[in-house]
């Protein structure tokens, strides 16, 4: 089957829809219509920006390149990650765990698939490689965002409770292990909901842009399975780390919390 493909035309007549939304915010004073047009023109920009240089680095297909980009996501990712939690560390400290949390998983749930299951030649090849870290990438920074947010709230709203078992003798692993198994299963929840929903209540993204596209829908199903275990095992292996590297960073060699550590974002 012959991709159907879209015109600029096509994509405008579609932006009507956005400007339906902007007349409804109007009429029922939401004040939403400047965010929404904003919103929206970035997006194009910000899609169209990308749309040529990915063209431009799959033309090239040079390792350095891509690398290069990878580590450009990543970057962007961890500080997303450090930027939402409303307690961070000083100096750099949520950036660092993000970057290490982010890096970690979504190199090894890319390498594998890469290496294992899409097999391209070679391997580290740009147009495989790029989209598929990008929507890993996507998918780690929210799960560690959302575990280093549960963590460092918890550990301020708990501290008593903490300290108190610190000072009964507990280790600080025991004293903190209920907010660590808290703060992974809140990061996780989105990915156990996003698989139980695929295929009755949603279509995937990935796979309804495949079907539409002119893929047989079995083919397309099969690389949405695919999708949906490399993005649970990269969100579990973010969480974890970056739940265990903040617990790292909140005692010290007296297995004393030190809260001394984080400071509020401001408001």
């Amino acid at each position: 089957m012959t991709p159907i493909l879209l015109s600029w035309h096509d994509l405008a007549i579609a932006a009507l829809l956005v400007v339906v939304d902007g007349a409804l915010s109007l009429w029922l004073g939401l004040a939403l219509h400047r965010q929404l047009f904003i919103a929206a023109a970035r997006m194009v920009v910000q899609l169209i920006a990308v749309g040529f240089v990915l063209r431009a680095v799959f033309y090239a297909d040079h390792p350095a390149l891509t690398a290069l980009v990878l580590l450009a996501m990543a970057a962007m990712a961890a500080r997303e990650v450090a930027a939402r939690p409303q307690a961070r560390f000083g100096r750099f400290g949520n950036f660092t765990i993000g970057a290490g949390a982010v890096g970690m998983a979504t190199i090894l749930t890319a390498t594998l698939a890469l290496t294992t299951a899409i097999r391209p030649d070679p391997w580290y090849a740009a147009r495989y490689a790029i989209p598929l870290a990008g929507i890993v990438l996507g998918n780690v920074m929210n799960a560690s965002s959302l575990a280093l947010d549960s963590l460092l709230g918890g550990v301020a709203a708990e501290r008593v409770a903490i300290e108190a078992q610190l000072c009964l003798g507990a280790n600080f692993r025991a004293a903190l292990l209920p907010l660590i198994r808290a703060s992974i299963r809140r990061a996780l929840l989105p990915t156990v909901n996003t698989m139980s929903a695929a295929g009755i209540i949603t279509l995937p993204g990935i796979m309804t842009g495949q079907i539409l596209a002119g893929m047989d829908p079995i083919e397309a199903v099969k690389y949405q399975i695919l999708l949906m275990f490399l993005l649970a095992g990269g969100s579990g292996i973010g969480a974890v780390a970056t739940v265990y590297l903040a617990a790292a960073r909140l005692t010290d060699e007296r297995q004393r919390l030190r809260l001394d550590r984080l400071v509020r974002k401001p408001v």
